[in-house]
């Protein structure tokens, strides 16, 4: 799993204040939970407020998740290889648009990208790893941790997670149908292992742990 203590913890600015100093006076782009994001082969979009999901489409036609960019992660056209790749708010965004040229101009913007873009590294190879167990229930256990580590909030009951993915997201995520997460996250929450919250959140309490 991931291990952002060390990040955390490190004294340098944060992103988004460095932003605010460079670029103070520079419209942030909104968007709505749900709305596509525009991306351009020269531009980097920065998280400034909430989550944005990136993903491409099967020749199937079926999505797959490819990870959340989550406050100071940033995405875009040059970061990726993939193609197709979408981005599409997850939760209500507010975004900060940068082109390659920008960041090449500025050592320490560039630096502070690396950072984040390097928690987005950890991120993904913790997916890669989720995805390499055989048993389905095991990759949702280990993608519900991911998710609490990434965008977990402390509550009196555990950790609730601050995004509500739909059970056909969390399906492929992991390889698996939306009707065998249903399932799961019914015996899950019969173990006490997870709890759903009133407004469709999930907690993790404290023991839940990966099997």
């Amino acid at each position: 799993m991931l291990h952002s203590s060390i990040l955390e913890a490190d004294s340098k600015p944060e992103l988004r204040q460095l932003l605010e100093e460079l670029y103070r006076g520079r419209t942030l782009q909104a968007y709505k939970s749900g709305q596509v994001i525009r991306m351009l082969p020269d531009e980097v979009w920065v998280v400034c407020r909430g989550v944005v999901q990136l993903g491409t489409l099967y020749d199937s036609g079926d999505e797959a998740l490819l990870g959340l960019a989550c406050p100071s992660m940033p995405f875009g056209l040059p970061l990726a290889f993939i193609r197709p790749y979408q981005a599409s708010a997850l939760t209500d965004v507010d975004l900060m648009r940068l082109t390659m040229a920008e960041i090449e101009q500025s050592p320490v913007l560039a630096q502070s990208l690396f950072r984040h873009l390097t928690r987005r590294l950890q991120q993904t190879e913790a997916v890669l790893a989720m995805v390499g167990y055989r048993r389905v229930e095991d990759r949702l256990r280990h993608l519900l941790l991911l998710l609490k580590q990434e965008v977990g909030q402390p509550h009196p009951s555990g950790t609730r997670l601050g995004v509500r993915l739909t059970h056909q997201q969390l399906a492929n995520a992991i390889g698996t149908t939306r009707v065998t997460v249903t399932r799961l996250l019914s015996q899950l929450q019969e173990e006490g292992w997870l709890i759903v919250d009133p407004s469709r959140h999930i907690l993790l309490p404290p023991h839940a742990r990966a099997a």
